[in-house]
């Protein structure tokens, strides 16, 4: 095979110990194939295929379908209790071990999938927030329905507005609050930001017990296949 010079064009000599100046010129030459078939003896590798690509350590398809499935789950039994109180012990432990029995629908679907506490743990981030999208759900529209539809709401209003006198009287007890401010206190408008207010501590509480319960039950069964 014959090489040339990139400037001048002159035949370079293809002996060995060959001179990196072209012998017309002088122009230093740059000898791309024979560098990249050193690389590749170094890396063992000549064919130039690229590396497979990296398994993906959660397969989350699987997992956002059972933590939907585990979610709805606990909506309905929160639903149910509200009428039927027998059910409501049942609500509360399925919700709270909600990212244990996803877990354990996640790896009944996919056996040879990878577990530890890592992936159990971001596993039961979205079954935390898979539950608090259900369940804020569902006491949206109970409530609409108490409120305009069945006008069941008398009870509620009262203990929330009870509640709200008595913080209000004991803030009250050193420094007397104007009026403005206790009408503004008594509105609506503060009585629905106390109820966001609780049902967002309730979310982050489900939500980190949630991604804990994920990581334990991700260890747990990590250590178990691992036994095996």
């Amino acid at each position: 095979m014959h090489e040339y010079c990139h400037r001048c064009g002159g035949e370079l000599s293809a002996s060995d110990g060959v001179s990196p100046f072209c012998p017309h010129c002088g122009s230093p030459q740059i000898y791309l194939q024979d560098y990249e078939e050193q690389a590749g003896a170094a890396d063992g590798d000549t064919t130039g295929a690229a590396p497979p690509p990296r398994p993906q350590q959660v397969e989350w398809k699987t997992a956002i379908r059972c933590a939907w499935l585990v979610a709805g789950v606990a909506a309905v039994l929160s639903l149910v209790s509200a009428r039927v109180e027998v059910v409501s012990p049942l609500s509360w432990l399925w919700t709270i071990s909600g990212s244990l029995i996803t877990l354990a629908l996640y790896q009944r679907r996919r056996p040879l999938a990878w577990m530890d506490a890592g992936v159990g743990a971001r596993i039961g981030v979205v079954v935390g927030l898979a539950l608090v999208v259900c369940l804020a759900i569902v006491a949206a529209g109970t409530g609409l329905v108490a409120r305009y539809g069945l006008h069941s709401m008398a009870s509620f209003d009262a203990d929330l507005t009870q509640m709200l006198h008595a913080q209000i009287e004991k803030a009250s007890a050193t420094t007397p609050e104007p009026p403005e401010l206790l009408r503004f206190l008594y509105s609506p408008e503060v009585k629905a930001g106390m109820m966001l207010t609780g049902f967002g501590m309730v979310s982050g509480i489900l939500l980190v017990l949630s991604t804990v319960g994920g990581a334990v039950g991700g260890f747990l069964r990590m250590q178990r296949k691992v036994s095996v």
